[in-house]
Protein backbone atom coordinates (compact mmCIF):
# COMPACT_ATOMS: atom_id res chain seq x y z
CA UNK A 1 0.00 0.00 0.00
CA UNK A 2 1.29 3.48 -0.89
CA UNK A 3 0.44 7.03 0.12
CA UNK A 4 0.94 9.96 -2.30
CA UNK A 5 2.12 13.47 -1.40
CA UNK A 6 2.17 16.19 -4.07
CA UNK A 7 4.16 19.29 -5.12
CA UNK A 8 3.25 21.58 -8.04
CA UNK A 9 4.46 23.60 -11.07
CA UNK A 10 7.26 23.22 -13.66
CA UNK A 11 10.72 22.93 -12.19
CA UNK A 12 12.97 22.78 -15.25
CA UNK A 13 12.64 23.70 -18.91
CA UNK A 14 15.35 23.29 -21.52
CA UNK A 15 16.21 21.96 -24.93
CA UNK A 16 17.69 18.47 -25.06
CA UNK A 17 19.57 18.07 -28.32
CA UNK A 18 21.70 15.50 -30.15
CA UNK A 19 20.99 12.59 -27.82
CA UNK A 20 23.15 9.48 -28.14
CA UNK A 21 21.87 6.29 -26.49
CA UNK A 22 24.09 3.19 -26.35
CA UNK A 23 21.84 0.36 -25.16
CA UNK A 24 23.16 -2.77 -23.44
CA UNK A 25 21.14 -5.84 -22.51
CA UNK A 26 22.00 -6.93 -18.96
CA UNK A 27 21.06 -9.55 -16.41
CA UNK A 28 18.16 -8.10 -14.36
CA UNK A 29 19.98 -9.06 -11.14
CA UNK A 30 22.51 -6.29 -11.83
CA UNK A 31 19.78 -3.65 -11.52
CA UNK A 32 17.85 -4.90 -8.50
CA UNK A 33 19.98 -3.00 -5.92
CA UNK A 34 19.04 0.25 -7.71
CA UNK A 35 15.34 -0.56 -8.19
CA UNK A 36 13.04 1.83 -6.28
CA UNK A 37 10.05 0.52 -4.37
CA UNK A 38 6.75 0.67 -6.24
CA UNK A 39 8.15 -0.01 -9.73
CA UNK A 40 9.30 -3.07 -11.63
CA UNK A 41 11.83 -3.56 -14.39
CA UNK A 42 10.55 -2.87 -17.89
CA UNK A 43 11.70 -5.13 -20.74
CA UNK A 44 11.79 -5.22 -24.52
CA UNK A 45 11.54 -8.65 -26.14
CA UNK A 46 12.26 -10.14 -22.71
CA UNK A 47 15.53 -8.19 -22.41
CA UNK A 48 16.46 -5.72 -19.68
CA UNK A 49 18.46 -2.69 -20.82
CA UNK A 50 20.77 -0.05 -19.46
CA UNK A 51 21.68 2.94 -21.61
CA UNK A 52 24.81 5.07 -21.66
CA UNK A 53 23.50 8.47 -22.70
CA UNK A 54 25.10 11.70 -23.86
CA UNK A 55 23.24 14.86 -24.84
CA UNK A 56 23.25 18.64 -24.77
CA UNK A 57 21.32 20.69 -22.24
CA UNK A 58 20.54 24.10 -23.80
CA UNK A 59 18.55 27.19 -22.80
CA UNK A 60 18.05 25.80 -19.31
CA UNK A 61 15.62 27.59 -16.98
CA UNK A 62 14.52 26.87 -13.43
CA UNK A 63 10.94 27.90 -12.63
CA UNK A 64 10.98 29.78 -15.98
CA UNK A 65 14.05 31.84 -14.95
CA UNK A 66 17.01 31.41 -17.34
CA UNK A 67 20.29 30.27 -15.78
CA UNK A 68 23.01 32.74 -16.82
CA UNK A 69 26.36 31.25 -17.92
CA UNK A 70 25.33 27.73 -16.84
CA UNK A 71 22.39 27.16 -19.18
CA UNK A 72 24.25 25.09 -21.78
CA UNK A 73 26.24 21.98 -20.91
CA UNK A 74 26.73 18.29 -21.65
CA UNK A 75 25.15 15.55 -19.57
CA UNK A 76 26.26 11.93 -19.58
CA UNK A 77 24.20 9.40 -17.67
CA UNK A 78 23.63 5.71 -17.13
CA UNK A 79 19.98 4.72 -16.80
CA UNK A 80 17.62 1.78 -16.91
CA UNK A 81 13.93 1.26 -17.59
CA UNK A 82 11.03 0.58 -15.26
CA UNK A 83 7.25 0.66 -15.17
CA UNK A 84 4.63 1.36 -12.55
CA UNK A 85 1.13 -0.08 -12.88
CA UNK A 86 -1.79 1.97 -11.53
CA UNK A 87 -5.03 0.14 -12.27
CA UNK A 88 -5.30 0.03 -16.08
CA UNK A 89 -2.52 2.61 -16.55
CA UNK A 90 1.12 1.69 -17.16
CA UNK A 91 3.59 4.47 -16.37
CA UNK A 92 6.89 3.79 -18.14
CA UNK A 93 9.90 5.53 -16.67
CA UNK A 94 13.63 5.56 -16.07
CA UNK A 95 15.94 5.27 -13.07
CA UNK A 96 19.31 7.01 -13.17
CA UNK A 97 22.32 5.21 -11.76
CA UNK A 98 24.48 8.29 -12.28
CA UNK A 99 24.21 11.65 -14.04
CA UNK A 100 27.35 13.60 -14.91
CA UNK A 101 27.54 17.34 -15.63
CA UNK A 102 30.45 19.82 -15.71
CA UNK A 103 29.16 22.26 -13.07
CA UNK A 104 29.33 21.66 -9.32
CA UNK A 105 26.40 23.98 -8.63
CA UNK A 106 24.13 22.11 -11.06
CA UNK A 107 25.01 18.76 -9.48
CA UNK A 108 24.60 20.16 -5.95
CA UNK A 109 21.21 21.66 -6.75
CA UNK A 110 19.84 18.45 -8.29
CA UNK A 111 21.13 16.32 -5.42
CA UNK A 112 19.91 18.75 -2.76
CA UNK A 113 16.42 19.29 -4.15
CA UNK A 114 15.72 15.81 -5.45
CA UNK A 115 18.27 13.43 -3.93
CA UNK A 116 19.43 12.51 -7.41
CA UNK A 117 22.78 10.91 -8.25
CA UNK A 118 24.66 13.73 -9.97
CA UNK A 119 28.42 14.14 -10.08
CA UNK A 120 30.43 17.04 -11.54
CA UNK A 121 33.50 16.25 -13.62
CA UNK A 122 35.10 17.82 -16.71
CA UNK A 123 33.07 17.28 -19.89
CA UNK A 124 33.23 18.54 -23.46
CA UNK A 125 31.54 18.05 -26.82
CA UNK A 126 32.18 18.25 -30.54
CA UNK A 127 29.12 18.55 -32.79
CA UNK A 128 29.74 18.97 -36.51
CA UNK A 129 26.91 19.21 -39.05
CA UNK A 130 28.96 20.91 -41.76
CA UNK A 131 29.55 17.81 -43.91
CA UNK A 132 27.33 15.14 -45.40
CA UNK A 133 26.85 13.47 -42.00
CA UNK A 134 26.07 14.54 -38.44
CA UNK A 135 29.07 13.90 -36.18
CA UNK A 136 28.67 14.05 -32.40
CA UNK A 137 31.15 13.32 -29.62
CA UNK A 138 30.70 13.64 -25.86
CA UNK A 139 33.75 13.29 -23.61
CA UNK A 140 34.09 13.17 -19.83
CA UNK A 141 37.13 12.87 -17.57
CA UNK A 142 37.23 10.52 -14.58
CA UNK A 143 40.30 9.30 -12.68
CA UNK A 144 42.53 11.24 -15.09
CA UNK A 145 41.13 9.31 -18.07
CA UNK A 146 38.91 10.68 -20.84
CA UNK A 147 35.92 8.57 -21.90
CA UNK A 148 34.15 9.21 -25.20
CA UNK A 149 30.83 8.48 -26.83
CA UNK A 150 31.06 9.19 -30.57
CA UNK A 151 28.67 8.72 -33.48
CA UNK A 152 28.41 9.52 -37.15
CA UNK A 153 24.81 9.63 -38.35
CA UNK A 154 22.69 10.63 -41.31
CA UNK A 155 21.64 14.27 -41.28
CA UNK A 156 18.12 13.42 -42.44
CA UNK A 157 15.83 12.39 -39.59
CA UNK A 158 13.04 9.83 -39.63
CA UNK A 159 10.17 8.69 -37.45
CA UNK A 160 10.67 5.86 -34.97
CA UNK A 161 8.86 2.67 -35.94
CA UNK A 162 6.01 1.57 -33.69
CA UNK A 163 7.09 -1.38 -31.57
CA UNK A 164 10.81 -0.81 -32.22
CA UNK A 165 13.64 -0.82 -29.71
CA UNK A 166 14.07 2.89 -30.43
CA UNK A 167 10.49 3.52 -29.35
CA UNK A 168 10.99 1.48 -26.18
CA UNK A 169 14.14 3.41 -25.24
CA UNK A 170 12.74 6.89 -25.85
CA UNK A 171 9.08 6.52 -24.89
CA UNK A 172 9.56 6.53 -21.11
CA UNK A 173 8.12 9.75 -19.71
CA UNK A 174 8.50 9.32 -15.97
CA UNK A 175 11.50 9.41 -13.68
CA UNK A 176 11.77 7.42 -10.46
CA UNK A 177 14.23 8.18 -7.68
CA UNK A 178 15.05 5.80 -4.84
CA UNK A 179 15.04 8.05 -1.77
CA UNK A 180 15.61 5.20 0.70
CA UNK A 181 14.60 1.58 1.18
CA UNK A 182 10.91 2.48 1.61
CA UNK A 183 10.37 5.74 -0.28
CA UNK A 184 10.33 6.50 -4.01
CA UNK A 185 9.69 9.79 -5.81
CA UNK A 186 7.96 9.91 -9.19
CA UNK A 187 8.15 12.86 -11.58
CA UNK A 188 6.98 13.60 -15.13
CA UNK A 189 9.13 14.55 -18.13
CA UNK A 190 7.32 16.17 -21.05
CA UNK A 191 8.46 16.27 -24.67
CA UNK A 192 7.10 15.36 -28.11
CA UNK A 193 7.91 12.08 -29.84
CA UNK A 194 11.48 12.43 -31.09
CA UNK A 195 12.81 11.85 -34.58
CA UNK A 196 15.93 9.74 -35.00
CA UNK A 197 18.97 9.73 -37.29
CA UNK A 198 20.30 6.55 -38.88
CA UNK A 199 23.65 5.53 -37.37
CA UNK A 200 26.55 5.17 -39.81
CA UNK A 201 29.34 4.47 -37.31
CA UNK A 202 30.02 4.76 -33.58
CA UNK A 203 32.78 4.41 -31.00
CA UNK A 204 32.53 3.97 -27.22
CA UNK A 205 35.47 4.36 -24.88
CA UNK A 206 34.27 4.06 -21.29
CA UNK A 207 35.63 2.44 -18.13
CA UNK A 208 32.28 1.40 -16.69
CA UNK A 209 33.91 0.01 -13.56
CA UNK A 210 35.57 3.31 -12.72
CA UNK A 211 32.49 5.38 -13.54
CA UNK A 212 29.66 3.22 -12.27
CA UNK A 213 31.11 0.57 -9.98
CA UNK A 214 32.23 -3.04 -10.00
CA UNK A 215 28.72 -4.26 -10.81
CA UNK A 216 28.94 -2.72 -14.27
CA UNK A 217 32.54 -3.72 -15.09
CA UNK A 218 31.31 -6.42 -17.49
CA UNK A 219 30.16 -3.67 -19.86
CA UNK A 220 33.83 -2.87 -20.55
CA UNK A 221 33.87 -6.04 -22.67
CA UNK A 222 30.34 -5.95 -24.09
CA UNK A 223 29.12 -4.28 -27.28
CA UNK A 224 25.79 -2.48 -27.15
CA UNK A 225 22.74 -4.10 -28.71
CA UNK A 226 22.05 -0.79 -30.42
CA UNK A 227 23.16 2.82 -30.63
CA UNK A 228 20.53 5.48 -31.36
CA UNK A 229 20.69 9.20 -32.12
CA UNK A 230 17.68 11.47 -31.60
CA UNK A 231 17.42 15.11 -32.60
CA UNK A 232 15.72 16.14 -29.35
CA UNK A 233 13.30 18.96 -28.58
CA UNK A 234 12.17 21.36 -25.85
CA UNK A 235 11.63 19.48 -22.57
CA UNK A 236 9.99 20.31 -19.28
CA UNK A 237 10.33 18.47 -15.96
CA UNK A 238 7.50 18.84 -13.48
CA UNK A 239 8.19 20.22 -10.01
CA UNK A 240 5.37 18.08 -8.69
CA UNK A 241 6.68 14.77 -7.40
CA UNK A 242 4.55 11.91 -6.23
CA UNK A 243 6.07 10.45 -3.11
CA UNK A 244 5.45 6.71 -2.93
CA UNK A 245 5.92 5.49 0.62
CA UNK A 246 5.27 1.98 1.84
CA UNK A 247 2.92 1.94 4.82
CA UNK A 248 3.13 -0.80 7.41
Amino acid sequence: MYCLLYMTDTFLSARWENLIMANYSVNPEVLLPFLPNGVELDTYNNKTYVSLVGFMFKKTSLFHIPIPFLGTFEEINLRFYVKRIEGDTIKRGVVFINETVPYQIVAWLANKLYKEHYTAIPTKNVIDNSGKTKNIQYSWKSNKQWSRLTVSAAKESEQMLTGSLEEFIFEHYYGYTKINSTTTEEYKVNHPRWRINKIIDYSIICDFKSMYGEGFSFLNHQSPDSVIVAEGSPVTVNWKRNKLKILD
